[in-house]
């Protein structure tokens, strides 16, 4: 039995910084042969423009309502909003056994172009950094309801994330409640910044560039990288060189440096398999209207499913659900594929 503990070989657990929770990392596994589902792919022919997208410029919404012959991004209210601004205020608890409470909210759709056919990666840095722009007006917007205590701007990509419209297009939830996992990420945020005075992911973010082990992309004023705790295999994050606590606080410049590490990133994600890249991605961000948070900084999750192929699909199933999260691939291991890949994206290649 060896003595000397090795993070490429030897099963460990990793902890989660952000939320206090542990994943199991097992790269041994790697060696077992594979005789799990394949599934083919679907060629993604979308037109630049459907008459039937409810999403297209110009077209009917499910409310009635028609699109703008919009030329950028463009935000409206969902028509079938997850939460309601008019929720009656109620509620139950029945010896603290059955409780429950009500939830008010505002919900948008931010579609990120009028164009069918395009993804993020396919956008230009200053097509996305018109995205940026629009995601910091709503925040700013839907912050001044003094009633609203968080707001999350998020991303589902593909059919396998659930999306339910391939048109490229984003959400944008604000509620009167802080949902839980910024509930877990504020404490552990907190803590660390009353004994350190620094922010938790300042410090962490010294470390990971010294090393230079699951960095994948940096510019000016962002880093993309994977996360020591990362859960899926190719999960990465982005966080802002500077501290600031939301999206609000980011300048101009800031602002198009955040669209460069998106594309950069997207770019790569698609290129990793050849195809279009799925997953669920999201801001996390300070609550709002509820002092200042000082503990917090800006950051970015991206959750994508897929494991050996374009059609090969990490799932959450058995230990995962009953125990806690595990992967088999190392988060250096993925930090290395992403980065040595071309920040060209594959279809252009194919165009030459």
């Amino acid at each position: 039995m060896s003595t000397t503990f090795d993070l490429d070989s030897n099963p460990h657990r990793r902890l989660n910084i952000l939320t206090g929770e542990w994943v199991l990392v097992s790269p041994h596994r790697t060696k077992r042969p594979w005789q799990g589902k394949v599934e083919d792919v679907t060629a993604d022919n979308r037109p630049e423009y459907d008459p039937k997208c409810y999403l297209c410029p110009g077209n009917d919404r499910a409310d009635g309502d028609v699109n703008p012959d919009y030329k950028e991004s463009f935000v409206f209210k969902n028509d079938f909003s997850a939460l309601l601004e008019d929720t009656p205020a109620a509620g139950m608890n029945d010896d603290g056994l059955l409780v429950a409470q009500n939830e008010r909210g505002i919900c948008k759709v931010i579609s990120f172009s009028p164009k069918h056919n395009l993804t993020l990666p396919e956008l230009s840095v200053s097509e996305i950094t018109a995205v940026v722009d629009l995601w910091q007006k709503e925040f700013n917007s839907l912050s001044e309801n003094e009633w609203i205590k968080y707001i999350q701007i998020f991303e589902n990509k593909g059919e396998i994330m659930g999306c339910s419209n391939p048109h490229p297009h984003g959400q944008i939830w604000s509620q009167s409640e802080v949902p839980m996992e910024i509930v877990k990420e504020t404490e552990r945020q907190k803590n660390y910044y009353a004994v350190h005075r620094e922010s938790l992911l300042s410090a962490y973010l010294k470390i990971e560039l010294k090393k230079n082990e699951r960095i994948v992309y940096e510019n000016e004023h962002f880093v993309v990288l994977v996360p020591f705790w990362a859960v899926w295999p190719y999960e990465t994050m982005i966080i802002s060189k500077r501290q600031v606590n939301s999206i609000k606080y980011f300048n101009g410049v800031e602002k198009a440096a955040l669209a460069d590490a998106i594309k950069m990133l997207t770019i790569k994600y698609d290129n990793l398999f050849e195809t279009s890249f799925p997953y669920s991605a999201g801001m996390h961000q300070a609550p709002v209207n509820g002092g200042d948070h000082p503990e917090w900084h800006w950051h970015m999750h991206f959750y994508p499913p897929l494991l050996r192929s374009a059609t090969v699909k990490k799932f959450m199933v058995g230990y995962e659900m009953l125990a806690n999260p595990q992967r088999d691939i190392t988060p250096e291991f993925a930090a290395n594929r992403l980065k040595e890949l071309s920040t060209e994206h594959y279809k252009l290649k194919l165009t030459k």
